[in-house]
């Protein structure tokens, strides 16, 4: 039982006060009735709660994946440009959503956007060791010793040190395509630890988190829900 201020606000965009009006001037019904007092509790798992003609579908938390195209903030909210947040649908939308793991502004692929903060704290702890995969294009080819160097953890250039990390070539050339596992989230790694080796990092995309994998059929700037086996599965792959 919550209030009904309370549980509209919890599930849309709309503030705590913006909901209080809604509900006073009688846009607001329950179980078929109109309701005027914002402070009234319902169960809205069980009670019909329609905000302006549009039912009100209860969850307590969302989780949705989208496939970042480039360009795009990977951040909540910002005044100047358009992010991930925005890509969202409108039956998506609520107050309270962040992206559990960035990516870099030019960066590709798998964006997990929930409310959770629980789970994207155990997502992003370091003691969890929550693999994430990329793969990237080189300018160049990877030598042994590079990726010997990812295998022991490289040394960034300001000395930081990462955990071991695992890289293979998928597609040789002068400009290859590799794949590498992290178990951790620094700021700028993959770039970082590829010019860490004297290489540099030409494109970018992110196709999993845990055993969450990147949903091929979306096109980059779609999204959709994640199933309920989707959302266990981001915990149960680790290092």
């Amino acid at each position: 039982m919550d209030r009904l201020d309370k549980i509209i606000c919890s599930q849309t965009t709309l503030t705590r006060t913006e909901a209080g009006r809604l509900i006073k001037i009688g846009r607001v019904t329950v179980d078929g009735k109109v309701c005027k007092q914002a402070s009234t509790k319902w169960d809205p798992a069980t009670h019909a709660i329609v905000v302006d003609g549009k039912p009100l579908s209860y969850a307590e938390n969302i989780y949705w994946m989208l496939n970042k195209p480039a360009g795009i903030l990977c951040v909540s909210r910002d005044p100047k440009a358009p992010t991930v947040i925005d890509l969202l649908p409108e039956e998506a939308r609520r107050r309270g959503l962040f992206p559990a793991g960035r990516l870099d502004k030019d960066t590709h692929g798998l964006v997990l956007i929930t409310d959770d903060g629980t789970l994207a704290h155990d997502i992003l702890s370091p003691r969890h060791h929550i693999p994430k995969t990329y793969r990237a294009v080189l300018d160049k080819p990877l030598t042994a010793e590079a990726a010997q160097a990812f295998r022991d953890g490289p040394t960034l250039e300001d000395g930081t040190q990462c955990l071991p990390a695992r890289v293979q070539v998928l597609e040789e050339g002068e400009n290859p395509l590799v794949e590498v596992v992290i178990y951790e989230g620094k700021f700028h790694q993959i770039k970082r630890m590829f010019a860490a080796v004297g290489c540099h990092v030409t494109w970018l995309k992110r196709i999993a988190m845990g055993g969450l994998i990147l949903d091929e059929t979306l096109a980059e700037g779609e999204s959709r829900p994640l199933t309920e086996q989707e959302i266990t599965s981001i915990m149960n792959e680790k290092k």
